[in-house]
C-alpha cells in the first residue's frame, strides 16, 4: 500500500512542505484561489473553506 497522499482537518503532516485545498474529485473541481499551509511534519491540519475539501501536497495537487 502507498502512502496516503489526501488529508482531513486534524489529521498530522506526513512531512514538511505547503499543502493546498482540494475539492472531491480534485482533476474535475476547479477552485478559485485555493487555501495554501505550510506545515512542519507532525503538525495538524487546520480546517478547509468547505466541508467537501481535502488538502493535499502542493507538488501532487497540479493537475497534468
Amino acid at each position: 500500500m502507498g502512502e496516503k497522499t489526501e488529508f482531513e482537518p486534524g489529521d498530522k503532516a506526513p512531512n514538511n512542505g505547503v499543502y493546498m485545498e482540494v475539492g472531491e474529485a480534485s482533476f474535475h473541481t476547479e477552485i478559485t484561489n485555493p487555501q495554501q499551509v505550510k506545515l512542519h511534519k507532525g503538525e495538524p491540519f487546520p480546517e478547509t473553506t468547505n466541508k467537501d475539501r481535502k488538502w493535499k501536497k502542493k507538488t501532487k495537487a497540479r493537475v497534468h
